[in-house]
């Protein structure tokens, strides 16, 4: 009968301890970026790190940067009306110069195109006067516009103090104002005179019977 000798005996393998992804990785520091060919420490689901809250402004920083920026509008506004209403450090801006000023001089008084001066004159009884009391007026006619104007004696009436108006009486003043056409820039004298005795005020002549009247006091 064989004796069976027992081979040699297979010495067991030492236990392994099992594998864990985080051992061979230092865990990263907030704020930094991981060295190159180093792996960014995952999150809870595999992904990066999640940002920290962002802290919002407190109440009291919200209601400064309101009342501030309040401020900065009225002092925007209050500039743009200063500088609107012309002045300047409390002073009002000087007044644009005038036609005048700026021609060194006031201008000279634009005439009218007719102008009428009438004094008081002693009636001048002519040859055709035949009694009676008058009273005459002695008047100038200035042709100051740009058209002819024409003047008669009949173109006059003469008003009293007493506001009643008086026509005019043809011949019986030898100094009677001449029926004549003026060019612009003539002028002619002579007397208008009216029927009875009166203290004249004013002296009105009219262009052709129809247009328009200008008057003279009497001085």
């Amino acid at each position: 009968m064989s004796q069976s000798y027992p081979g040699p005996q297979q010495q067991p393998y030492p236990p392994q301890q099992p594998y864990s992804p985080h051992e061979s990785y230092a865990p990263q520091q907030p704020g930094r970026t991981p060295a190159w060919g180093q792996p960014q420490h995952p999150g809870p689901y595999g992904g990066p790190p999640p940002l920290p809250p962002r802290k919002g402004l407190s109440t009291g920083a919200t209601v400064g940067l309101s009342v501030g920026g309040v401020l900065v509008l009225l002092v925007v506004l209050g500039a743009l009306v200063k500088g609107g209403d012309g002045t300047s450090d409390g002073k009002a801006g000087a007044a644009a110069p005038t036609k005048s000023s700026a021609l060194g001089g006031a201008l000279p008084e634009e005439k009218a195109p007719v102008t009428v001066t009438a004094v008081k004159t002693a009636f001048k009884p002519s040859v055709l006067h035949g009694g009676g009391k008058y009273t005459s007026v002695k008047v100038t006619v200035a042709n100051n516009g740009e058209k002819k104007i024409d003047v008669n004696p009949l173109y006059f009436t003469i008003t009293d103090t007493d506001g009643v108006k008086h026509v005019a009486e043809l011949g019986m003043d030898e100094g009677q104002i001449a029926t004549v056409e003026l060019e612009p820039g003539e002028k002619v004298t002579g007397t208008v005179t009216s029927g009875g005795e009166f203290t004249a005020q004013y002296v009105t002549y009219v262009d052709g019977l129809f247009g328009k009247g200008v008057r003279g006091d009497v001085s």
